[in-house]
C-alpha cells in the first residue's frame, strides 16, 4: 500500500534523507582530502560545483513544476491530466539528459584551461558528464512523487544514490592513488562516484513507479474506471500546451532555485581571476581548496531542513491557493517558517562556533575552518531566502522570486567584483551574504502584500536572547576545549570539543526557548510527535513555574 505523506510527515522524510544524504557527501570529501593536494582538491571542486550547476539547469525548475501542477489536478479531481503531464516530463528529461551530458564532454577543456584557469580539472569535468544522462528523469519522476504526496520514493532514492556515489568514488579515488596515476585521475575518479550514484537513484524510482501504477490500478472501481475513459477521451493534453505551462512554471523556478549553486559556481570558476591580486597562485589553489573540499560541503549542513520543506510544501501550500484556501495558506506557510527559525538557524550558529573543531575533527587539519565559519554564518539568510521563495512560488507568483533571484545575482556579482580583491575568500564570502539578505528582504515584502505571516510575533527579543546566550556559550566552550586540553591526540580534543559545544548549546537553546516563553504551547503541538514529546515535559515545568 502506498500512502500519502502529510506536510509534516513529508518534512520529516526529506529532511533526514537529505540529513544522510548530506552527511554521506560530506564524507566523501574527507578521504578526499587525505588523498589529495591542493591542486586535486581543486579540479575535483571546479567539476563537482559545475556538475551541479549544469544539473540544476536540466532538472531545478521541472520537478517543482510537476510537483505543483499534479497536485493541483488531483485536488481539482483530473488525475488523467496529471499523468499526460508526468509523460510528457519524462520525454523531456531523457532528452536533456542526452544533450547536457554531450555539451559537458566537449565543452570541459575549454572550461576548465579558460574560465576557472584550472586546466587539469579538465578529466575530472568529463567523469563526472554521464551522471546527467539519468539524473534529469529522475528529478521528473520525484517531482510527479511529490505532486501525488509520495517523500518517500525520492527520500530513499537520494540516501541510495548518496551510499553507492560515495562508496564508488572513495574506492576509485584510492586505487587510483595507490597505482600512482596523480591528482588530475584521482580528482577524476572521484567524480565518477556519481555515475554509479546516479543509476542506483534511478533504478530505485523505478521500482517506485512500478508500485504506484499497480496502487492505482487497484483503487479504481469498475464506475470510477468508466469515468476515468470518459475524462481521458474529452480532456487530453497535448505535450505543446504542457510544455507551455511547464516552462511558464519552471523557467522562474530554475532561475531562482540556481541561486546558491550559481553562487559556489562563481566562486569556485573565477576564483583565481578575482582573488589574483590577493593570493600568491599557492595560497589561491590552497583556497580555493578548502573553500570547494570544506566549506562549501559544511556549509550545506544547515540548509537541509528548509530544502526538505520547500520540496514538501508547495503541493499543500499550492492545493489550498488553487481553491482559494487563504487562511490555509497562511497556516501552512507560517508554520514552515516558525519550525525554520527554531531549526535552522541554531544549526547555522552552532557550526560557526565550533567549525574549528568541526573542521579539525573531519578534515586532515583545520585549515580553512575561518572560511567554513563565515560561509556557515551566512547560511542563515540563506535559509530564510529559499523558505520564501518557495512560499512564493507555491502561491502561484513564480516570477516574483525568479525577479529577486536576479537581482541577488547581479548583487552578489558587483559586490564579489569589489571585495573578492580586497579581502580574497571573504570579500567572495560576505558577497554572497549580501546577495542572500536582498533577496530575502525582497522576497518577504511581496508575501506580506497577500498574507500575513504569524512567526513569532512580540517573541523576537527573547529569541534573540536565546540565541546570543546559546551562541556564546557554545564559542566559550569550543574555545576552551581546543586551548586547554590537552595531553590527548588532537582528533579527540576536536571530537570531545564539537560534542560538548553542541550539546550545551543545543541544551541552552531549547530551555531558553521555553523559559522566555518563545515556544508556546500552540507552536509545541504542531511539531513532529518525537519533538512534542521532548517539549512537552519541559513546557509542563515552565507552566508550573509561572503560575
Amino acid at each position: 500500500m502506498v500512502k500519502k505523506d502529510s506536510l509534516i510527515k513529508g518534512t520529516i522524510i526529506l529532511a533526514a534523507a537529505a540529513l544522510v544524504a548530506r552527511f554521506l557527501g560530506i564524507f566523501q570529501r574527507i578521504p578526499l582530502d587525505y588523498m589529495t593536494d591542493s591542486h586535486g582538491g581543486g579540479y575535483f571542486t571546479v567539476a563537482n560545483n559545475i556538475y551541479l550547476m549544469l544539473l540544476i539547469v536540466a532538472t531545478g525548475g521541472i520537478p517543482s513544476a510537476i510537483s505543483k501542477m499534479v497536485s493541483e489536478r488531483y485536488a481539482q479531481g483530473r488525475p488523467d491530466e496529471a499523468k499526460r503531464i508526468y509523460k510528457a516530463a519524462l520525454i523531456f528529461g531523457s532528452v536533456t539528459g542526452v544533450l547536457i551530458t554531450v555539451l559537458l564532454l566537449v565543452f570541459a577543456p575549454f572550461y576548465a584551461t579558460h574560465v576557472a584557469e584550472k586546466p587539469g580539472a579538465d578529466l575530472a569535468v568529463r567523469a563526472i558528464a554521464p551522471a546527467l544522462l539519468f539524473f534529469p528523469i529522475i528529478a521528473m519522476m520525484r517531482g510527479y512523487f511529490q505532486g501525488r504526496q509520495l517523500m518517500a520514493a525520492g527520500g530513499i532514492s537520494q540516501i541510495i544514490e548518496q551510499i553507492l556515489r560515495v562508496i564508488t568514488a572513495v574506492g576509485l579515488a584510492y586505487l587510483v592513488l595507490a597505482w600512482g596515476w596523480g591528482q588530475r585521475w584521482i580528482a577524476a575518479a572521484a567524480t565518477f562516484g556519481s555515475v554509479f550514484g546516479s543509476v542506483g537513484a534511478f533504478i530505485v524510482m523505478l521500482s517506485y513507479a512500478r508500485k504506484l501504477r499497480r496502487q492505482d490500478a487497484l483503487d479504481k472501481s469498475a464506475a470510477a474506471l468508466e469515468k476515468t475513459a470518459a475524462s481521458e477521451k474529452r480532456s487530453t493534453l497535448s505535450f505543446k500546451s504542457i510544455y507551455k505551462e511547464l516552462f511558464k512554471i519552471s523557467v522562474p523556478i530554475v532561475i531562482t532555485s540556481m541561486t546558491v549553486q550559481f553562487i559556489y559556481f562563481f566562486d569556485t570558476s573565477f576564483f583565481i581571476k578575482l582573488t589574483h591580486g590577493y593570493y600568491n597562485a599557492a595560497d589561491a589553489d590552497q583556497m580555493l581548496d578548502w573553500l570547494g573540499v570544506k566549506a562549501q560541503a559544511l556549509a550545506g549542513i544547515p540548509p537541509i531542513l528548509a530544502i526538505a520543506l520547500s520540496q514538501s510544501m508547495i503541493p499543500v501550500i499550492s492545493a489550498a491557493y488553487s481553491v482559494r484556501n487563504m487562511k490555509e495558506v497562511e497556516r501552512q506557510a507560517s508554520l514552515v517558517m516558525r519550525i525554520v527559525v527554531f531549526t535552522g538557524v541554531p544549526a547555522s550558529l552552532i557550526m560557526t562556533v565550533a567549525a574549528a573543531s568541526i573542521t579539525g575533527l573531519l578534515f586532515e587539519n583545520t585549515g580553512g575552518s575561518l572560511a567554513v565559519a563565515a560561509l556557515t554564518a551566512g547560511t542563515i539568510f540563506q535559509i530564510t531566502m529559499m523558505t520564501s521563495n518557495t512560499v512564493l512560488t507555491s502561491m502561484n507568483k513564480p516570477t516574483l522570486p525568479m525577479r529577486h533571484a536576479i537581482i541577488g545575482i547581479v548583487v552578489k556579482v558587483v559586490t564579489s567584483l569589489a571585495l573578492a580583491p580586497l579581502f580574497g575568500v571573504y570579500g567572495l564570502i560576505l558577497s554572497s551574504t549580501i546577495c542572500f539578505m536582498t533577496i530575502a528582504s525582497l522576497n518577504f515584502r511581496m508575501i506580506r502584500k497577500e498574507i500575513t505571516l504569524s512567526i513569532l510575533g512580540t517573541r523576537w527579543i527573547g529569541y534573540a536572547l536565546t540565541i546570543a546566550i546559546s551562541s556564546g556559550a557554545g564559542w566559550a566552550i569550543d574555545y576552551t576545549c581546543r586551548h586547554f586540553i590537552t595531553g590527548i591526540p588532537a582528533k579527540l580534543t576536536y571530537a570531545l570539543s564539537c560534542i560538548l559545544t553542541g550539546g550545551v548549546s543545543l541544551g541552552l537553546y531549547v530551555a531558553l526557548l521555553i523559559l522566555l516563553r518563545v515556544i508556546t504551547a500552540a507552536d509545541a503541538a504542531s511539531f513532529p510527535g518525537p519533538l512534542r514529546k521532548l517539549l512537552n515535559p519541559l513546557m509542563r515545568i515552565a507552566a508550573r513555574q509561572a503560575s
